[in-house]
């Protein structure tokens, strides 16, 4: 396979989180086919993985939510242990936190909504 077609594979993988529902439950099936015949090792090993999560991944495309925020505050908490590094009290790494979250935009996340903006959980 040449080197367009891997690109093309990539991107049909990212088209399918992309539009997400149904239409991204479709353009997997499609990918996962492309995937199994274009005998690249490493596609076909991504296509393996799929199918075994496959339930989660099709969970995750139905209702729009993944767990991207928790892995960002789990950087975020592991960046500002390496800051406290030097402080003996626990206190000093937990008002560091606060003072990230009370001081960061990022970490004052929403609770995910539909399009109407209603909550989801």
């Amino acid at each position: 396979m040449t080197q367009r077609g891997t690109y093309l594979l990539k991107e049909g993988l990212r088209h399918v989180f992309a539009v997400k529902g149904q239409a991204g439950e479709d353009a997997l099936d499609r990918w996962l086919s492309w995937a199994w015949r274009c005998q690249i090792r490493s596609f076909v090993d991504l296509a393996r993985k799929i199918t075994k999560h496959r339930a989660a991944i099709d969970a995750a495309l139905e209702h729009n939510m993944s767990n991207a925020l928790v892995e960002s505050t789990n950087t975020k908490i592991r960046l500002i242990t390496r800051i406290a590094f030097g402080f003996k009290p626990p206190e000093a790494l937990i008002a560091l936190a606060m003072l990230w979250e009370a001081t960061d935009p990022h970490w004052q996340a929403e609770p995910p909504t539909d399009k109407s903006g209603a909550r989801k959980c």
